[in-house]
């Protein structure tokens, strides 16, 4: 296997820079494992696909506006990307900035100092702050969206789902960017149950994979939690003979990752090896690494967006579509004008 086979070339036109308004007015490219047919929809026609009985599982986390500027002591300025939070104080974050060795502070205009007490992988450090930043959010925050998207964001809420609650993430989850709370209310009302779960999204998930083969990159690990209601509403699907919907590969990770280990949480190189599983819930770290040979023991269908070539989450879809069917769907994409990335429109593989 090599990175090679997961890369294909997209047009920068195909890139979307705003989100579909409404949300569910995105376009939808069903893509039917079994056959590999395609049907070209728009988002809300998922009402058309999803049964009763199925359980649609959501990741609620909610982005934090980790995007902070600063200043240091000689006024160069300074970018802090806050990743993920260590304890009340201390944070790993990206910094942008020359000289950020340990022991450098730098001041938040409207908010507290932090100083450099770690260097980690790259641009990333561990910094602690004066005080705790959360309450300074508001003021001095701003929604981290990714690089490729250069149109500003005139309501952040857009890059939050509408069930968003668990602060935590430093991306959103797409996928569930194209849900609205009226849908959502349509699918309960048509019999499909609704389950969540937490995955806090970092910045490494989207990152491309550089070495030549894939099995030998490092994921960084994420926080995330699959809560007893959960657990119970997956046994009682798989019971009734329903399918598990993945939201996101968020989703996809949470609910494998629970699927593969054992509460309590003491060690995650144990898997479980039960063929008939009974889901237990799960909390606590994953790094969690889905390549095409990986046996899928819980998801049975997905919603997804369209991914950046090379990276894990093309490679994940590939794993559970094939890697021939899926780079042939995107190419289909680009030429019918889907548009691509974290605004862009979704996919239903079923």
């Amino acid at each position: 296997m090599k990175t090679s086979f997961f890369n294909y070339d997209l047009p920068e036109s195909s890139i979307a820079q705003t989100p579909a308004a409404p949300r569910d007015s995105s376009r939808l490219l069903v893509l039917h494992r079994d056959t590999g047919i395609i049907e070209h929809k728009i988002f809300h026609d998922i009402l058309d696909y999803l049964k009763p009985n199925d359980l649609l599982v959501l990741n609620r986390t909610r982005v934090i506006p980790a995007r902070i500027f600063a200043k240091k002591e000689t006024s160069g300025r300074v970018e802090l990307l806050l990743l993920r939070r260590r304890d009340e104080l201390t944070w790993e974050a990206l910094v942008g900035g020359k000289g950020l060795r340990v022991g450098k502070l730098v001041y938040v205009e409207n908010g507290p100092r932090a100083e450099i007490i770690e260097t980690l992988e790259g641009s990333e450090r561990l910094i602690k702050f004066s005080e705790p930043i959360e309450p300074y959010f508001s003021i001095v925050g701003n929604l981290p969206l990714p690089p490729y998207i250069h149109e500003k964001l005139s309501d952040p809420e857009r890059y939050q789902t509408v069930y968003s609650r668990d602060v935590g993430s430093a991306a959103a989850p797409t996928a569930g960017l194209h849900f609205t709370r009226q849908l959502l209310d349509e699918l309960i009302e048509k019999g499909v149950k609704i389950a969540y779960v937490t995955l806090h999204v970092g910045l490494d998930t989207f990152a491309p994979v550089t070495e030549a083969n894939p099995e030998e990159h490092k994921i960084h690990t994420e926080w995330c939690e699959l809560p007893q209601e959960t657990a119970d509403l997956i046994n009682q699907t798989k019971q009734n003979g329903g399918r598990v919907i993945a939201v996101g590969t968020t989703s996809v990770r949470t609910l494998e990752s629970a699927a593969n280990y054992q509460l309590p949480i003491t060690n995650l190189q144990s898997p479980r090896k039960a063929s008939n599983l009974e889901f237990q819930p799960f909390i606590g770290p994953t790094s969690l690494f889905i390549l095409p040979g990986y046996q899928f023991k819980v998801v049975d269908a997905l919603i997804t967006n369209f991914h950046l070539p090379k990276s894990t989450l093309i490679m994940l879809v590939s794993a559970f579509a094939g890697r021939e069917r899926i780079l042939s769907a995107y190419e289909i994409a680009i030429k019918e004008g889907y548009r691509f990335y974290s605004f862009g429109d979704a996919m239903f593989i079923a």
